[in-house]
């Protein structure tokens, strides 16, 4: 019975013991680990090749790992993708996220983008709903990679469809005639100005000889345009010169005119009121005289001398 109860108190201090090693283990584990921080990322593109465990990096450097992938309930053309990364991780303002595929079939996310002295993403307090629905910070996106390739496939695929219609359209019987027919025309084109190589060159070889020509005129006409220059200057100067002189002396002779015109002018007034009238009163007379004068005369010659100093004799007067 001892015995027993010796095995029973053995087991129970062995599994005492075990369960505090546990303990200390993960205390200690613990203090070695370093905190991870959660984000959820939309993606709106095709996420093939990423799985929960898929890695996390950003610029390159393993930062976590992929917590879970579905589907956004609320929009299914988005898929939340959770991510869990190492505190130190810098997911700060203007950091995004790409899936990046490879050969292996196997896509990882890429975190890059964070600009220097930005704040971290975070939750806002006043808008946690729209901005952190699941209660956690969100990551933005961004097309890159093979997911570009995929999501702009379909344009891609339809431009091409384009192209090969219109150059179908374009490479008909009749268009293919036709440029055969401007191939051949430039074939004969070619072939004629081979042909016509010598006389082009001598035709160019003149040309820059009337060139030359050209230049040596425009020289001369500038030598010439320089003489003309010399020549006015020389000779159009003086003779404006003699000009100037001649219109100073003709304006000394107007002063000098209007200076006497102003010194007469009193005696031409004088003239004009008293001498003017006094000599038409003395013409008026003179006129008057010389009809008095020929009066008397035309009475000597009708009547004789006498009749200036008698008095005319009245007819006989005879009766009836």
């Amino acid at each position: 019975m001892e015995t027993r109860s010796n095995h029973v108190l053995v087991g129970a201090v062995v599994l005492i013991l075990l369960a505090v090693l546990a303990l200390f283990t993960v205390w200690i584990a613990r203090l070695g680990g370093t905190t991870e921080k959660e984000y959820d990322i939309f993606f709106k593109q095709s996420v093939d090749g990423l799985a929960k465990g898929s890695s996390v990096t950003y610029s390159g450097v393993p930062s976590g790992q992929v917590k879970s992938i579905q589907l956004w309930r609320n929009d299914p053309q988005f898929v939340r993708v959770r991510i869990s990364v190492n505190n130190e991780t810098p997911i700060l303002q203007g950091t995004a996220a790409t899936v990046q595929g490879s050969f292996t079939g196997t896509s990882t996310i890429s975190l890059d983008g964070a600009r220097k002295g930005a704040p971290p993403i975070v939750c806002p307090e006043n808008d946690m709903a729209s901005q952190c629905p699941y209660g956690v910070p969100v990551i933005p996106t961004k097309t890159g990679g093979i997911g570009a390739i995929l999501n702009s496939a379909p344009q891609l695929l339809e431009r091409l469809s384009t192209l090969t219609e219109r150059l179908t359209g374009l490479l008909t019987d009749r268009n293919q005639a036709s440029i055969a027919g401007i191939l051949e025309n430039t074939d004969r084109l070619t072939n004629a100005l081979a042909d016509r190589g010598p006389e082009i060159a001598a035709t160019l070889a003149q040309t820059r000889v009337a060139i030359q020509q050209a230049g040596t005129a425009a020289e001369q006409i500038g030598a010439l345009a320089a003489t003309t220059n010399g020549v006015l200057a020389e000779d159009v100067k003086p003779a404006m010169a003699n000009l100037n002189e001649t219109i100073r002396s003709a304006k000394q002779s107007a002063d000098t005119l209007n200076g006497a015109i102003a010194d007469a002018r009193p005696g031409l007034q004088t003239f004009s009121k008293r001498t003017v009238p006094e000599i038409n009163q003395l013409v008026l007379d003179l006129r008057q005289m010389s009809q008095s004068l020929a009066s008397v005369a035309e009475k000597v010659d009708r009547q004789g001398a006498s009749s200036l100093i008698g008095q005319q004799k009245l007819p006989d007067y005879k009766g009836k």
